[in-house]
């Protein structure tokens, strides 16, 4: 039978008006993805149909997982054939999850704004590996929150007329070509997030949990490696600098002396979260933490990075969530002059680094951070 053939249906079968019912036929079709033998996936691919549990799904899918990386759809990197809602288009898509980030994000537009910004980290490590016809996101053509998630989360896809299906060996060989492209930016994504717990000091803040004293202030605190790592980009390896995590990591264990306890563990988006000492048993207070590299002593692009970000995330994940608004604070690798005062201004404090020492703004020097 083939990929076409799925494909073709699934178009012609689903029907979300009918419910998820196991004897719809539609649904019939997807759910028995996983125990087919024709499909003749490129080893070791294996795939599983999605049409909804309880409620029918607005866009059904199916699931190209590689097992060497994922085999579930709830984290990481996957593939995925996505049904428009109108059933005229299937996207072939390269997938981030986005079930993960519900209870740290929501299900809304702090959710699709993270999803978006990772992608286009991820589609820019392909480069030149990017062949002709395909696209970033697919169209969904639903304002439901689940397809729109899918489709900021979307790294690279290409999109098929459901009516003109391309001929099986093209499928195939689209298929294995974004099976090669989801192995590379495997690759790329693990070497960014990875981290070498040997290297780190480890342990962590929790609001939930109550700590003693006694307990490491370090306890929630895993910076991501500073050292060069490889990255295979546009086919080729290029030398990156971790100076942004070596920034994070000198300061978190500089301001533990400051009575402060900073926390990077399960924070991304977030760079950093500080939290006082001493009260560590209450959230109410909590300190954002925006890290940026000042490159060839230019800060002004450092600044207005910093400033973005901490306004969306202060918003979006703070705000919008009914949470108390966090103290916002920029971090640079250098002092950002004027920009200073700039940042005051607009209730940011800012902290620099001068060789072995750490300076800051007035801001910075009322919480305790500098001197």
């Amino acid at each position: 039978m083939g990929i076409q053939e799925l494909l073709r249906e699934v178009a012609n079968t689903y029907d979300a008006s009918a419910g998820s019912y196991r004897h719809v036929v539609g649904q019939q079709v997807l759910r028995g993805v996983a125990s087919r033998s024709d499909l003749a996936l490129p080893s070791p691919l294996r795939a599983k149909g999605y049409g909804g549990r309880t409620t029918p799904a607005a866009t059904p899918w199916i699931g190209v997982f590689d097992p060497r990386i994922n085999e579930k759809p709830g984290e990481g990197l996957y593939l995925a054939y996505i049904f428009s809602a109108d059933l005229r288009t299937v996207s072939l898509t390269l997938q981030q999850s986005i079930s993960y980030l519900e209870q740290r994000l929501g299900r809304g537009l702090a959710r699709q704004i993270h999803l978006r910004r990772n992608a286009a980290r991820l589609r820019a490590a392909l480069g030149a590996q990017r062949r002709n016809g395909w696209m970033d996101e697919p169209e969904l053509r639903h304002r439901a929150e689940r397809p729109r998630a899918y489709e900021a989360a979307s790294v690279i896809s290409r999109c098929y007329e459901t009516d003109q299906l391309p001929a099986e060996s093209d499928l195939m060989d689209d298929l294995s070509h974004a099976a090669q492209l989801l192995t590379n930016v495997n690759e790329v994504d693990l070497s960014w997030w990875s981290q070498d717990n040997a290297d780190f000091v480890t342990a962590g803040y929790s609001s939930s949990v109550h700590s003693t004293a006694s307990e490491d202030p370090l306890s929630g605190f895993h910076p991501k490696d500073s050292s060069d790592y490889f990255a295979k980009i546009a086919a080729r390896q290029q030398v990156k600098k971790r100076s942004h995590e070596k920034l994070i990591n000198s300061f978190g264990v500089y301001v533990v002396e400051r009575g402060f306890t900073p926390t990077t563990h399960l924070m991304h988006p977030k760079d950093l979260v500080l939290h006082r000492a001493e009260e560590r048993r209450s959230a109410d207070e909590e300190w954002l933490v925006e890290a940026k590299v000042v490159r060839r002593g230019n800060p002004t692009e450092a600044v207005r990075q910093a400033v973005g970000q901490l306004f969306e995330y202060s918003h979006f994940l703070y705000e919008e969530r009914r949470r108390p608004e966090p103290h916002l604070v920029g971090l640079f690798t250098e002092d950002i002059g004027g920009y200073s005062s700039y940042l005051e201004k607009h209730g940011i404090a800012s902290i620099w680094q001068k060789g072995d020492e750490w300076e800051g703004s007035p801001l910075a020097g009322e919480w305790g951070m500098v001197r």
